[in-house]
């Protein structure tokens, strides 16, 4: 029985209509622990950098507490890292926070309208987080576990595709940070899973979520899939 840890973005918990409950047997962690012969410990959220999975492993105590079990961790983060954040990540963040909620809604209003003329005028960037720091806070995320569990194999995604109206369909940062992740995988012996060759046909042709980005049922299916092979063939190498 293998027992993954999967660290990850909302693609881990997003269907084709929505987010669903981390246990929802569709989904590609849970898919992936299935065809093992396991189960699944989802630690995500919504926009989840490199540097959400860094706070995640040295704050969450969920996280300490599955580290314990677990047979195999999988860092599934860099895909929202490439995405077009011409607004601060703070400023979104931040406006949870405004006070009264008439405020908060005009707030968060604009800031959705000026989000995809923004990417789009600013051809892209400056994105989410800027490739080095994601090779930085991954190989800080795997030392720190290797600090604890030394023999744990570990697995990394390679940045999804999008084609969101919300993002102004702009996504010229991905490039970057795959080369990123490609050297994060070279330094720290990371398997890594090709993403967009099990899903790029199915969102760039409008199969998935109709948000263009999040993934339909059959591309949580080819990633689960895909997945239990890597866990199954690939040996991570500690450097």
């Amino acid at each position: 029985m293998t027992r993954l840890l999967v660290v990850a973005d909302s693609l881990a918990f997003h269907g084709p209509q929505g987010p669903l409950p981390a246990d929802d047997p569709r989904l590609w962690p849970n898919l992936a622990a299935a065809e093992l012969g396991g189960a699944a410990d989802l630690v995500a959220g919504f926009g989840w950098t490199a540097r959400d999975a860094w706070w995640a492993i040295t704050g969450d105590p969920r996280f300490w507490a599955e580290l314990a079990h677990a047979d195999a961790l999988v860092l599934a983060v860099g895909s929202m890292d490439t995405l077009p954040s011409p607004l601060p990540t703070y400023l979104r963040q931040g406006l949870r926070y405004l006070r009264p909620d008439g405020l908060r809604r005009r707030a968060r209003a604009a800031y959705l309208a000026a989000q995809p003329v923004l990417s789009r005028v600013m051809g892209g960037w400056p994105v989410a987080l800027p490739p080095r720091l994601t090779l930085s806070y991954l190989h800080d995320c795997v030392r720190s576990v290797r600090a604890l569990r030394p023999g744990l194999p570990v697995y990394g995604f390679e940045p999804s595709v999008h084609r969101a109206a919300a993002y102004g369909r702009a996504h010229p940062g991905r490039s970057a940070g795959v080369a990123a992740i490609r050297a994060w995988s070279a330094r720290d012996g990371i398997p890594l899973l090709d993403v967009p060759a099990l899903v790029g046909e199915h969102v760039l042709g409008g199969h998935g979520n109709p948000d263009g980005m999040h993934w339909g049922f059959a591309g949580h299916r080819a990633v689960g899939h895909a997945l239990a092979e890597l866990v199954r063939t690939a040996q991570p190498s500690a450097t």
